[in-house]
C-alpha cells in the first residue's frame, strides 16, 4: 500500500494490506501520513480519533491484515522550503556509508534528532522518506541521542529489521563509540558494569540515573590518548542503554565534555569559547553479519570536523599516546 494524502476536510477509512500486517500504528501511521508530526500522530491516538475496526487503540497496537483504521481529519504543516516554492533540498544523501536493497547505514550528523516529536517537526527517519517518496520501508533500527554523531542503521525491508532486531539482542551487533572525557583515565581496558534506572524530572524531562534495581548496563572502555585534564577513550557496548556511556562515565567521575544533561556546566561553557560547541560523542564504527546474506559489514563514520578541529588543537597543546 502506497501512502495517503491526509485529509484536512474529512476523515480518511484504510485497510491494512499484509505489508502493514504486524506493525504498530504508530510506526504504520507515522510511514503513511507524510507530513504529518509524529507528536501530532501520538495526539490523535490518545484522544481516541483514530479507530481500528471501531475500537480506540493506543500506540502500541499491532495490527493485523484486513484491519479497517478511521484518520480523523489532519493538516500537514509544509516544510518551510515547500512553503517558499522551492524544491526540497535533500540532506542526507551525502551521509550515506552503506546502501543495498535491505540496508541503509548512515553517518547522522549531530544536533539531528532520530525522529520527530517533541517538538520536533522532522527527524532523521522523516527526512529520509521524504527525500526518498518511493522508497516502500524506511524504519529506524535502533536510536542515538539528537547529540551524538555517526552510525546509525536503517531497515529497508521489514525482514531485514526483524533481524537486524533480534542480532542486536542477542549482542551479535558491535558498536564503538569515541568520546572525550574529563579527567586523567588511568585503566587501558576497563569493563563497567552499573544498573541504571530511568525517572522524569519536574518539567516531564526524561533522565537516567545509577541505582540498584536499574536495568543492568555494560561497556568496554579503552583508553587511546591522555591529552592533559582530559582523555580519549574508545567505548564497546555490551548494551545498549538509554543514555548509557553519558551515564556510567559521569557517575565515575569522567563526564563526556559538552554534555549538558550529565556533564559539568562550568567547564562546558569555558570549552565552548575554545571551540567545543556540542557533545564530544561520535559512534564511529559498527560491524555486523548482513541480516540477509551474512556477509560481514564493517561501518565506519570518520569523527565529524568540528570535533577532529577541538581534538587537534588539545593535542597541540599536550598529548601523550598510549
Amino acid at each position: 500500500m502506497t501512502s495517503i494524502a491526509p485529509n484536512p476536510n474529512a476523515v480518511t477509512w484504510l485497510s491494512v494490506d499484509e505489508r502493514g500486517a504486524g506493525q504498530r500504528i504508530d510506526n504504520f501511521l507515522a510511514r503513511h501520513l507524510k507530513g504529518v508530526p509524529r507528536s501530532h500522530i501520538y495526539r490523535i491516538l490518545r484522544s481516541g480519533e483514530v479507530r481500528v475496526d471501531g475500537r480506540r487503540v493506543d500506540a502500541a497496537q499491532r495490527l493485523h491484515a484486513g484491519a479497517v483504521l478511521r484518520i480523523p481529519p489532519v493538516r500537514v504543516a509544509l516544510p518551510a522550503d515547500r512553503l517558499s516554492g522551492t524544491a526540497v533540498r535533500p540532506h542526507l544523501s551525502n551521509a550515506i556509508l552503506y546502501e543495498d536493497d535491505a540496508l541503509l547505514a548512515i553517518d547522522k550528523p549531530a544536533g539531528m534528532a532520530v525522529h520527530g516529536g517533541s517538538g520536533i517537526s522532522r527527524g532523521v527517519i522523516e527526512q529520509l522518506r521524504l527525500e526518498r517518496p518511493q522508497a516502500k520501508f524506511l524504519e529506524l533500527v535502533h536510536r542515538l541521542d539528537r547529540e551524538t554523531s555517526g552510525v546509525l542503521l536503517i531497515g529497508k525491508k521489514r525482514s531485514a529489521l526483524t533481524r537486524l532486531h533480534d542480532m542486536m539482542r542477542e549482542n551479535r551487533v558491535h558498536k564503538r563509540y569515541l568520546m572525550l572525557v574529563k579527567g586523567a583515565w588511568q585503566d587501558k581496558k576497563r569493563r563497567v558494569v552499573l544498573p541504571l534506572m530511568k525517572y522524569d524530572l519536574a518539567n516531564g524531562e526524561k533522565r537516567v540515573c545509577v541505582e540498584a534495581g536499574g536495568q543492568h548496563s555494560e561497556t568496554v572502555f579503552y583508553l587511546r590518548e591522555r591529552l592533559g585534564d582530559y582523555t580519549l577513550l574508545e567505548a564497546e557496548l555490551v548494551t545498549g542503554r538509554t543514555h548509557q556511556l553519558r551515564v556510567q562515565l559521569a557517575h565515575l567521575g569522567f563526564p563526556i565534555l559538552g554534555d549538558a544533561k550529565y556533564g559539568d556546566y562550568t567547564l562546558n561553557k569555558r570549552l565552548q569559547k575554545r571551540g567545543l560547541k556540542r557533545m564530544f560523542l561520535h559512534s564511529a564504527e559498527t560491524t555486523l553479519a548482513h541480516p540477509l546474506t551474512g556477509a560481514s559489514l564493517r561501518l565506519q563514520a570518520p569523527l565529524p570536523e568540528d570535533l577532529a578541529r577541538f581534538l587537534k588543537s588539545l593535542r597541540d597543546g599536550h598529548a601523550e599516546t598510549v
